[in-house]
């Protein structure tokens, strides 16, 4: 019985750049992999040779052991989780504020002109140095640290959101008027769908100033959290405390950061 071999079909185009693109997102994993694991093992070595001090720089094998110590008298679970609640209350919170106000700037011209270089003066200002301000206002507790976890990212946040409202295409703007539209349609309908893309980038900014702005916060006016660890660690000289609650900061941002860009990779697929 003869048999046919038949040829493979030829890759188009679109399945030529979707393999191209799949080799290359796993060259940058392993690259990034590699990378990491050259140098937990390059300090890990340094650390049993003598070549670094443990008690200072620590190793990864403290650094487990004492992650596991945290996860079996759930210290790792309450820190950790008020931590995360408070930055993405302040995250949520910047969103709200960031949005409305860049709203209210871009409904008013003469209100924007005004506010403006107020802004620019706050989104410049130390935000450490309010850190104090918000104790002797607010007292110690989660309010103080929320609110310091917003004064990082909102002016920053407000002035990105109006920029980018204003660089939407005005022709676009001046259909809507054209056909009889409003200014509130022209926002529904031209300026918010336009500015999706500056919206998810500037939430990426955010989440990550948000735990920067907590961890001030925690540093001045906690009992608890990340930042109230690192701070005790410090002053009793527990360096593997420090170090491994500085690890776990490092995986919040991460991960915080990939679901931002997990929805931001969700909308480019739909459009």
């Amino acid at each position: 019985m003869r048999t046919t071999s038949k040829t493979p079909r030829p890759l188009s185009n679109q399945e030529k750049y979707e393999h191209f693109h799949r080799k290359q997102h796993r060259i940058i994993t392993l690259a990034r992999l590699f990378i990491l694991g050259f140098f937990l093992a390059a300090w890990e070595f340094s650390a049993c040779r003598g070549y670094i001090d443990s008690f200072f720089f620590s190793s990864p094998s403290k650094v487990t052991l004492c992650f596991i110590d945290m996860v079996k008298d759930l210290t790792f679970f309450s820190n950790t989780g008020v931590t995360l609640l408070e930055t993405i209350i302040s995250f949520m919170l910047v969103f709200l504020i960031g949005m409305i106000s860049a709203t209210i700037l871009w409904y008013s011209r003469r209100c924007s002109e005004i506010l403006e270089p107020y802004l620019v003066v706050l989104n410049s200002l130390p935000k450490s140095a309010l850190a104090p301000l918000f104790i002797v206002w607010l007292g110690t507790g989660i309010n103080t640290i929320i609110v310091a976890g917003i004064s990082v990212a909102i002016f920053g946040s407000i002035i990105n959101l109006y920029t980018g409202f204003k660089q939407v295409d005005e022709e676009k703007i001046k259909l809507i008027y054209t056909l009889g539209g409003k200014k509130r349609d022209a926002f529904l309908k031209v300026i918010l769908p336009g500015s999706i893309p500056t919206i998810l980038s500037n939430m990426k900014v955010n989440i990550g100033l948000a735990l920067v702005g907590v961890i001030i916060g925690e540093f001045l006016a906690a009992r608890r959290g990340l930042g109230y660890l690192i701070i005790y660690g410090s002053q009793v000289f527990q360096l593997n405390l420090v170090i491994t609650s500085i690890i776990i900061l490092c995986l919040i941002a991460m991960g915080l950061y990939q679901i931002i860009q997990g929805l931001e990779h969700y909308y480019k697929k739909k459009v």
